[in-house]
């Protein structure tokens, strides 16, 4: 199975991509990300044996969870670089997500899932792009002044797998876990 963890993104923010979505398609014949799949990636695993499933779930279970974290969605950005991109992606910021990758990629590297060895940059794949004249997508990202898509409040994160099928991949959440520690009541 194929797999990775990551952040859910809740209706409301899904919606206002949707409609900037909306504005660039015409632009480009991108092979866009359907909004059902929108994630903030926290973790790619890969290829994962079945039978080590629920160590891997274990593991991920024991992540220390950095508490609720605000994230804000705005701007959009090209990667790897403007000049030379293979995705354009609505940005990311919340600071305190650097902290939960680095607690998954210490919780994961025992069972031999290895390090990224680039820099965390959290962002949301809108589209890839191939070899399409972007011209068109470049104009109209750069004509757009409103590029806030909202500020949400994330509390878990997920197991997802990714099946591929003949209409692009399907993502599946497999399990979940608080991003903060229930506090003890007492009676």
């Amino acid at each position: 199975m194929r797999l990775f963890t990551g952040i859910a993104i809740p209706p409301v923010v899904t919606s206002q991509l949707e409609q900037a979505v909306a504005l660039l398609r015409p632009t480009a014949a991108l092979r866009w990300t359907p909004a059902a799949n929108l994630h903030i990636t926290t973790k790619f695993i890969g290829a994962w044996p079945d039978e080590r499933l629920q160590e891997l779930q274990q593991a991920l279970g024991a992540v220390p969870v950095p508490g609720n974290l605000e994230i804000t969605i705005s701007r959009f950005g090209y990667y790897p670089n403007p000049h030379t991109p293979r995705i354009i992606f609505a940005g990311v910021r919340a600071p305190a997500l650097e902290q939960l990758h680095r607690g998954i990629e210490d919780a994961l590297e025992p069972l031999g899932c290895a390090r990224e060895h680039r820099p965390y940059s959290p962002h949301l794949t809108l589209a890839k792009i191939g070899r399409e004249d972007i011209r068109g997508l470049r104009e109209r990202v750069a004509s757009l002044r409103e590029c806030e898509f909202g500020v949400f409040t994330a509390a878990a994160f997920h197991l997802y797998q990714s099946n591929t099928g003949p209409e692009g991949s399907v993502y599946t959440r497999l399990a979940s876990w608080p991003l903060a520690k229930k506090e003890a009541l007492s009676c």
